[in-house]
């Protein structure tokens, strides 16, 4: 109905005018308006009284010298385009963010990509690497005293770090997250002190432990890591389809008879694996609860991204469905992750008392295990 209206309304529009010089003619609204500055004319400049000492102003807005040279002015000129803004590599790639006492890393590059320079910048260092878990992008360092670490990075952390003991051993564990926008990651490193030859296993605090040592670190990796890609170094030591792959998926029934997708990986890595299934399955997700593991979907739909409104004719003609269709058409589903022993299960639900029909789930789980691995 909506269409119906807006092609009414446009051959309402045509048919009241004698043609389109309204629109796009020489006095239209849409006309070309890139030789209006040959028709400025110029006039006398400003004048301040004796006594004011003035700074001469140029002109903010010269005229080209093929166009000021001559008197017989052409009666149509093509604007130049403006020229490309050169952005250095480093300053795209990677940045430092900032909220109250937060600080970390921003990097526009996928999590597998970010883990092997992120790795290598603590190796380099002198950190000794104690436990790492690349599917879930974390990995801690030994117990160590900076004196342990290489000349320069001692040199560089004891200047800068406040609240350290000379004999203090530290550790820290560095978290690589996919960030908030497709494709991007967010670093975090938090760390723990204790006394030399101490053997207690301190753990690191909920959100920083030595926020100097911290931000000194990322700093440090910030540089390290925008100099490594400028110089075509190491880009990913795993595939990015593995990193959130679990070891095994297999799709069977429970007792009942309703489809189930068994994931060998624990829960962070099949909730990151699911997600990144359903986004390449072109599954629209509407809402989700990562405390409950559920996936909100809606299988009318496709995958959400960041849509701009429509323009004039866009609206005119109802291009876009408004929600009263999209909500009459929806075919909303829960995806449910449930970590059973060493893995998880994934099932579909119609809502929380009722399971999906079986073909419906089996249409879901067979393209989330499509997507995996």
């Amino acid at each position: 109905m909506k269409r119906l209206a807006g092609f009414s309304a446009l051959a309402l529009i045509v048919s009241s005018t004698s043609g389109c010089g309204w629109l796009w003619g020489e006095n239209g609204y849409f006309r070309d308006r890139g030789s209006d500055y040959l028709e400025a004319r110029q006039t006398a400049p400003m004048q301040l009284p004796a006594d004011v000492q003035a700074k001469r102003l140029d002109p903010l807005l010269p005229v080209p010298a093929q166009v000021a040279s001559t008197s017989a002015t052409p009666a149509e000129f093509e604007v130049p385009r403006p020229q490309g803004l050169q952005v250095r590599a480093d300053e795209r790639e990677f940045s430092l963010q900032r909220s109250g006492d937060s600080r970390w890393v921003v990097a526009q590059r996928v999590p597998a990509e970010v883990w092997p320079l992120a790795r290598q910048f603590f190796e380099d260092n002198g950190f000794r690497i104690a436990d790492e878990r690349p599917q879930v992008g974390e990995f801690t360092t030994s117990w160590q005293r900076f004196d342990e670490l290489s000349a320069g990075m001692a040199r560089r952390l004891s200047s800068r770090v406040s609240g350290v003991a000379p004999d203090a051993e530290t550790r820290v564990r560095v978290r690589i997250e996919p960030g908030v926008q497709r494709n991007t990651s967010e670093v975090f490193v938090t760390s723990a002190e204790r006394p030399a030859g101490s053997t207690a296993d301190v753990e690191f605090a909920a959100r920083s432990g030595n926020a100097s040592l911290e931000a000194a670190l990322l700093d440090e990796m910030l540089v390290s890591m925008a100099r490594g890609v400028e110089q075509g170094g190491s880009v990913s030591l795993l595939a990015a389809r593995d990193f959130d792959a679990p070891s095994r998926v297999s799709l069977s029934e429970d007792g009942n008879g309703n489809p189930v997708l068994n994931l060998g990986a624990d829960f962070d890595r099949a909730w990151s694996g699911v997600g990144r299934s359903l986004e390449l399955g072109d599954v629209r997700v509407d809402d989700l609860n990562r405390s409950l593991g559920l996936y909100y979907i809606n299988m009318a739909e496709g995958a959400q991204v960041n849509e701009e409104k429509p323009g004039f004719f866009g609206r005119l003609f109802g291009s876009a469905p408004s929600k009263e269709e999209i909500e009459a058409r929806a075919e909303r589903y829960q995806v449910r992750l449930t970590p059973v022993g060493d893995g998880v299960q994934v099932t579909v639900e119609k809502d929380l008392n009722t399971v999906a029909p079986a073909e419906v789930s089996r249409r879901v789980l067979s393209l989330i295990q499509d997507n995996l691995g």
